[in-house]
């Protein structure tokens, strides 16, 4: 009751939820039909430092990346070995079904007792972007953090000015929430960050969705049509 006799109106609060914490990703592999995501090393280097360096085209897959370009194939290398290192980013490098590594992705920022993750620090080399390679990875993120971890809440981040990153989280069905206004300073310049997300409500449609897509004939549907809210 109030200070002067009246009756304060009942305040909203939030649902119940369980209160159980989610898990931490572990390095341990990830298979589908046409990726493997397993920790990263120097020996993938070999492999995506050409792909990744050497031409403008090549090199644009580290413009919105804090890393690279790579001074030399020795020095990407290392850098590989050091991402198996760490627990948070979770790091996996990205291999094709004929054995050809084509890129890094991770899970990042974990709050285990929010159950909530990101995923992120996804770049491929030119010729795997826009495939059933990066679709499928992206599915196998999702489907651990949600049917194996138990996260409620998946986000998606990007520089408000990287297009293709923006798009790519639509066309998986996350959900776009807002521009976080001077969020980081990158190599040296301002970054405003894109925030997208995707909740353990919403993946049960995703999920059948994808896995419609992964089924059908190539080019035949539009995932984006079928994630669609």
């Amino acid at each position: 009751m109030a200070d002067d006799g009246r009756e304060e109106p009942e305040r909203p609060v939030g649902e119940p939820v369980d209160t159980s914490p989610a898990g931490a990703p572990s390095a341990e592999p990830m298979r589908g039909r046409w990726v493997t995501l397993a920790a990263p090393s120097s020996h993938v280097a070999a492999a995506l430092y050409p792909a990744t360096h050497g031409s403008p085209q090549a090199e644009a897959v580290w413009t919105y990346m804090p890393y690279g370009p790579f001074e030399d194939e020795a020095a990407m290398a290392a850098w590989l070995d050091g991402l198996a290192a760490s627990s948070d980013p979770r790091f996996y490098a990205v291999t094709q079904r004929d054995g050809a590594p084509v890129g890094v992705v991770s899970y990042l920022n974990v709050v285990p007792n929010d159950r909530r993750i990101e995923i992120g620090h996804i770049w491929y080399v030119p010729s795997a972007q826009r495939t059933r390679t990066n679709t499928e990875a992206a599915y196998l993120l999702l489907r651990r953090a949600f049917d194996e971890l138990g996260h409620r809440r998946v986000e998606w981040k990007c520089d408000a000015l990287n297009a293709p990153s923006r798009a790519a989280a639509s066309r998986l069905g996350f959900t776009f929430e807002g521009v976080f206004r001077h969020h980081m300073i990158v190599k040296g310049r301002n970054r405003d960050t894109a925030w997208f997300s995707m909740l353990d409500t919403e993946w049960p449609r995703i999920r059948t969705s994808m896995e419609a897509w992964f089924e059908a004939e190539p080019g035949s549907v539009s995932l984006a049509a079928l994630t669609a809210h």
